[in-house]
């Protein structure tokens, strides 16, 4: 018998104030489609400040399957060489762990003609379609059969008009890097916008490819240039940047959150006003003072307010469960609406159980009222977003709290753990071997 996995855990002791600076990470979600869309090229490419998480290093090591080199030649820069690529039989088990295997469908059938993909993996956090996928890389001349795997096929891809289903964000770069390669120009219609999808066209465009409409939800791509090497850098992460909000808000903490993207954070930044937490821009950071009024700000008439996710530009799902977790130390009522996916208002109920005001309405909607103290509790990481929530809960309750699963976690936030203790956390990091 193998070894037994490794159990990881933190114990986070609660009601310590923090200061300092902290950097954001590079942008996960950007880091995915990029690392994945380096195979398009067979020239070297030098990807910096990308983050050492596991899902980034999970897509490494199926890169390197189908033939590609990969080498990680500092901390969090990636140097990938895919001279050669072959339409190799990806692992099912690596993909199985993240989401982002489906990326690379796009540059193996512009590289081979063909790949066959097991399922992707992720987070459990409702149904995710991957209907939008197969539809843009069947106009854009390829065809698929689904089984127990995805096989795709293409005698050569071509530029068309499509116009997405949804604005699936995966689905669009996947439809971006398919179109680079294609003959002819491509017009791509509802496509999503967020900043990795932004990341990753100023990528392709350094490589050489000709792409209008970035940050638009109407991208325009002349395909089939010739495409060279580069060196890109990946932009800050949105994400942690409001994680980093949340945690400040409820630890009552000035934190400043140094190189913060802030042209990226007015939705983020409008949806934490909403919960009467006040950010200031300073340059390229981003200042959170302590001790805010944190009251919720009332409708016009006095009407219980309401804080949802939509597409880009809006506020993102993937700061939700941060947003709810900080709602909980806020004066007041809001409804938190979370419209993208079905299960990922299930973790409340850790939050009922350390004493949060909470009615979870349906899957959909939930109920907070604040302030509520929160105690200390043993927990469960449920995926990554849920994952942070529960460490922000943890750390501004009273008492020892234990997470367990916290490999979730560290699936998509970088060493945080040792970034937060340089701030005054109290979090110890435990790796415990189960016993068969």
């Amino acid at each position: 018998m193998g070894s037994a996995p490794h159990a990881l855990q933190y114990v986070v002791e609660g009601g310590h104030r923090l200061s300092g600076t902290i950097i954001p990470s590079g942008n996960k979600n950007a880091a995915l489609p990029i690392v994945a869309s380096a195979l398009i090229t067979d020239q070297p490419v030098v990807l910096e400040n990308v983050p050492r998480i596991r899902d980034v290093e999970t897509l490494v090591e199926l890169v390197k399957s189908v033939g590609a080199s990969a080498e990680w030649t500092a901390r969090n820069t990636l140097r990938i060489h895919a001279k050669e690529v072959r339409a190799a039989d990806l692992d099912p088990e690596l993909c199985k762990k993240i989401r982002g295997a489906i990326l690379l469908a796009a540059p193996l059938l512009a590289r081979c003609g063909e790949v066959t993909l097991p399922p992707p993996g992720g987070d459990v956090i409702g149904r995710r379609r991957l209907d939008t996928h197969f539809l843009a890389l069947e106009q854009l001349g390829a065809t698929f059969k689904i089984g127990r795997r995805f096989e795709f096929r293409t005698s050569g891809l071509r530029g068309a008009d499509i116009f997405l289903d949804e604005p699936s964000v995966t689905a669009t770069e996947n439809a971006i890097t398919a179109a680079v390669a294609a003959t002819g120009t491509t017009v791509i219609g509802n496509a999503a916008c967020e900043p990795h999808v932004q990341d990753l066209c100023h990528f392709l465009v350094a490589l050489g490819a000709q792409i209008e409409g970035i940050g638009t939800n109407r991208v325009t791509i002349q395909g089939g240039r010739p495409l060279h090497g580069a060196t890109h850098r990946i932009g800050p992460d949105h994400i942690e940047v409001g994680s980093f909000i949340g945690l400040a808000a409820v630890t009552k903490s000035a934190l400043r959150i140094e190189r913060a993207g802030v042209e990226h954070l007015r939705a983020i930044r409008m949806g934490f006003e909403r919960l009467g937490v006040e950010t200031s821009v300073d340059g390229a950071d981003l200042v959170v003072p302590a001790n805010q009024e944190m009251e919720i700000q009332s409708d016009l008439g006095g009407a219980v307010p309401k804080l949802e996710d939509q597409p880009w530009p809006a506020f993102p799902a993937d700061v939700m469960s941060i947003a709810i977790v900080t709602a909980t130390q806020c004066r007041g009522m809001i409804m938190m609406f979370e419209k993208m996916f079905e299960s990922r208002m299930f973790f409340v109920d850790k939050l009922v159980g350390m004493g949060a005001r909470i009615v979870l309405c349906d899957p959909h909607r939930a109920i907070i009222a604040g302030p509520t103290q929160l105690t200390a509790s043993t927990v469960e990481s449920p995926d990554i977003r849920a994952g942070m929530a529960m460490l922000l809960a943890a750390l501004c309750a009273r008492g020892t709290s234990t997470i367990n699963n916290v490999g979730q976690i560290e699936r998509g936030y970088e060493r945080i753990d040792e970034r937060l203790r340089a701030l005054g956390a109290k979090i110890e990091r435990i790796e415990e071997r189960r016993r068969d």
